[in-house]
């Protein structure tokens, strides 16, 4: 079954997960999260929407990098915020 895509993932070539896992925001403002995911644009790891704060999804509408990747280990997947593609690499 072929996955579905779209152009903000079809221009990654590399993934890109950041190698410090913590939420840099969280850790910032004393904060806790739940699981971590990295920027596609800019490389940074913030917290997911599970998390008290959601840095990463706040990130996104700053900044409006597209794309993200799961940062916990054993996931691969990646998550484009405009199209809401999800898709496994």
């Amino acid at each position: 079954m072929e996955q579905p895509t779209c152009a903000h993932i079809g221009a990654i070539t590399e993934v890109t997960i950041g190698d410090n896992y913590v939420c840099e925001e969280c850790i910032k403002n004393d904060g806790t999260w739940v699981h971590l995911r990295t920027c596609q644009t800019c490389g940074v790891t913030l917290c997911c929407d599970a998390s008290p704060r959601k840095h990463m999804t706040k990130h996104y509408h700053r900044s409006q990098h597209p794309v993200i990747a799961s940062a916990e280990p054993g996931e691969r997947w990646l998550w484009c915020y405009p199209d809401e593609v999800f898709t496994e690499y």
